[in-house]
């Protein structure tokens, strides 16, 4: 947990303050000037309550029941019976990062004062957060539009004191008992507040910036990955020249040639190959065209950001509370912009885990790996090497291929056919994140096996960052030699991708972007 407070405002929160009160449970506070705003913006709300006129989620039902007029009498009763009814997902428990995002989010939303609620519901959000009470959220029951609304749902259940939680030291309990335990009076929703927890794209963009910042990391690595992959495959260095990258200068290639022209410099393998005479005139492609395809990824990375950046810039409600006073209804709630994201970042993994998958089979194949024994065996034929770790990239890699077909073209219509055209955003979202956590173990196996081959080069030796790395990995993993328990070796290597402590160790050396 960090000890750094993060101020939730009327303003846009950053990648990294999500990322620390998701992922690391930093602390947070809300901003005086976000309390104003919602206490002037409630003044307008407790004036339309008592309005002759319906106002949609105010003094009517919700969606297909908007035409039904709501008696002031039921209307506090009418918002927890929304957040009742919709707290309806199902499946597996999702992640406590995606939960405090998607609550952190929300918060973020509230705090503008363009949702109408009062400043004590936005203050037991953030008390549920600073005293990591997470609700339990089950994976399916979030189309992507009209908000996130079943896992939000389960959010406002809690603060109501109902339903089940997560509380600081993850052990299951009642929400009542959670919230009693630390303090934290349950709300009693009134007007609007229940629509106003429930409409908002907060889930998917959560997940979203997280899946950026495990990317960041991750194209880095690959980046390194195949710097020692050709290393360890006698590979050139010259194709990753600065003048040829700029004669296609999108950004992202650029960066990624200069990260594996940073770990290939001063290698010894290298080196030799081009002083005694290079004999291929051309690497393979999965080689060659490492910054090509690991710069596309970054460059898609880049207009996801952009997004996700106006996401987190945006007050997502249904109605809204406009600047001049309107309480006015809207369709900002539709995750299509943020489920497209989703998709092509999904899109992009997969390509990212297929080159390092090719890279990885050219070592084990005698034809291709350039003097190197079949499958990197220490006794081919009684040893099977790293024959079996490809297997396991592979069959990752054809699941990430299906993971990369799109879940945003897809709709079905709910709500009686008024809610008749949803984005699937949140399905999206939840592909991602098991693409990229397949594309870490691949990008982990290819490691394992540039190391391996590297070790197998010896007396020619690898650049001074290859050589760290190499050394990194040894001191998870022994050194080449008759076959073992593959499967240690290949956890200890993912837990150096996805911990970000190799690609540390390489930064300590070099700069890597």
């Amino acid at each position: 947990m960090t000890n750094t407070t993060v101020p939730v405002g009327v303003g846009a929160l950053t990648f990294d303050q999500v990322v620390a009160v998701a992922r690391h449970q930093a602390p947070i506070t809300l901003t005086d000037e976000s309390l104003f705003a919602m206490a002037t913006s409630r003044a307008l709300i407790e004036d339309l309550a008592h309005d002759t006129r319906p106002h949609y989620g105010i003094s009517t039902g919700f969606g297909a029941l908007a035409n039904t007029s709501i008696p002031p009498e039921h209307r506090a009763q009418l918002q927890a019976s929304l957040v009742r009814s919709h707290a309806a997902s199902s499946g597996a428990e999702i992640e406590k990062e995606v939960v405090r995002g998607l609550m952190l989010l929300r918060l973020s939303t509230l705090a503008t004062g363009r949702t109408g609620v009062r400043p004590e519901v936005a203050e037991t959000y953030a008390a549920l957060l600073n005293a990591q009470i997470t609700p339990v959220i089950g994976e399916y029951g979030s189309l992507g539009c009209s908000g996130d609304l079943a896992p939000l749902a389960h959010c406002a259940l809690a603060a109501m004191g109902e339903g089940e939680v997560r509380d600081a030291h993850g052990a299951l309990v009642p929400a009542a008992d959670a919230l009693a335990a630390a303090g934290i009076t349950p709300v009693q929703l009134r007007e609007k507040e229940g629509l106003a927890l429930i409409n908002g794209t907060d889930g998917m963009l959560a997940m979203l910036v997280l899946a950026l910042a495990d990317l960041d990391d991750l194209v880095a690595t690959a980046d390194i990955a195949g710097a020692l992959s050709i290393e360890g495959l006698q590979g050139t260095d010259t194709v990753f020249a600065e003048d040829l990258q700029a004669l296609r200068p999108h950004a992202g290639q650029a960066t990624s040639a200069a990260n594996i022209r940073a770990v290939l410099a001063g290698s010894g393998i290298v080196a030799d190959h081009r002083g005694t005479g290079f004999t291929r005139v051309q690497d393979a492609y999965s080689l060659r065209c490492a910054p090509q395809v690991h710069g596309a990824v970054r460059d898609t990375m880049a207009h996801a950001a952009r997004v996700a950046q106006t996401e987190l810039a945006s007050a997502v409600d249904n109605p809204v509370v406009t600047l001049d006073g309107r309480v006015e209804s809207n369709g900002n709630f539709h995750g299509a912009p943020v489920g497209y994201v989703l998709d092509f970042l999904a899109i992009a993994t997969a390509d990212l885990a297929s080159i390092s998958e090719r890279r990885t089979d050219r070592f084990l194949d005698k034809a291709r790996n350039h003097g190197l024994p079949p499958f990197l065996a220490h006794d081919p034929g009684v040893d099977s090497g790293h024959m079996i770790a490809q297997y396991t990239q592979a069959g990752i890699v054809s699941d990430l291929k299906r993971l990369a077909v799109p879940a945003s073209v897809d709709s079905i219509p709910t709500s009686a056919m008024q809610e008749d055209h949803v984005s699937m955003g949140w399905n999206a979202a939840r592909k991602l994140r098991r693409a990229i956590a397949g594309a870490q173990q691949v990008v982990a196996i290819e490691l394992l096996t540039a190391a391996r081959a590297i070790d197998m080069r010896s007396p020619e030796r690898p650049g001074a960052v290859g050589a760290a790395l190499v050394s990194a990995i040894r001191e998870l993993v022994p050194a080449p030699g008759p076959d073992r328990f593959l499967a240690p070796d290949i956890k200890s290597v993912v837990g150096l991708v996805t911990s970000g402590a190799l690609l540390a160790k390489a930064r300590e050396l070099t700069e890597i972007r």
